[in-house]
């Protein structure tokens, strides 16, 4: 009698190998970086930050962007420790499917439910990157985006202890923001939202 096949574990890297593996690259840079990380996941190298801010060097963090179509604005943080506006985000914690990060860190960063955007209806990131972060401790985001469905109306209630401000910014202005005021590879993350909306007409991905 043959062992029964036991669903994976949420923090199973053979779950975040499926996801990674789902996203369609929008250009050689991000083809290169889905590479990469596909290929840290079957190196069997420790995925998860285990003692901040860097060990390993190199560990699975999340975007997610609020987004609202009607209006074309994205909204960001200012995070006090990186002194950029950032979309929020948050590691990857050894126990939890990325997704569920995403709807922890929208919980305990800004006070809301964690909604996919109709881009995403399957709760898949959108975006991976490969970045080194600044400052005195510098390594390697592996990083899974998202994009949330969020209406500017909505009530946020962001944590001012790690971030000095927030607010709605139009996409195609920080799309061209100079380097240096927010992360490197989120003007590529929004001309791919531009690509993908205007290649299906309606804000949702053709599968």
């Amino acid at each position: 009698m043959s062992e029964p096949v036991m669903p994976p574990r949420p923090g199973d890297r053979g779950v975040v190998h499926d996801l990674v593996a789902g996203v369609v690259p929008v250009d050689e840079r991000e083809a290169a970086d889905r590479a990469d990380i596909l290929a840290w996941i079957a190196s069997g190298a420790g995925l998860y930050r285990r003692t901040p801010p860097a060990d390993p060097p190199k560990h699975l963090v999340t975007y997610f962007l609020p987004y609202h179509a009607g209006t074309d604005a994205v909204f960001l943080v200012e995070h006090r420790k990186a002194g950029l506006l950032l979309p929020p985000g948050g590691h990857v914690e050894s126990d939890e499917p990325p997704w569920d990060t995403v709807v922890r860190e929208a919980q305990e960063e800004l006070g809301v439910v964690a909604r996919p955007h109709p881009l995403t209806p399957d709760r898949r990131p959108l975006f991976v990157t490969v970045t080194p972060t600044v400052g005195p401790h510098s390594h390697l985001d592996a990083t899974l985006w998202w994009l949330l469905d969020l209406d500017p109306a909505q009530r946020i209630a962001a944590d001012p202890g790690e971030f000095s401000g927030w607010g709605w910014h139009p996409r195609r202005e920080v799309a061209g923001w100079p380097a240096g005021r927010t992360d490197p590879e989120l003007g590529r993350f929004l001309s791919k939202v531009e690509h993908l909306t205007t290649r299906t007409g309606q804000g949702a991905v053709t599968r």
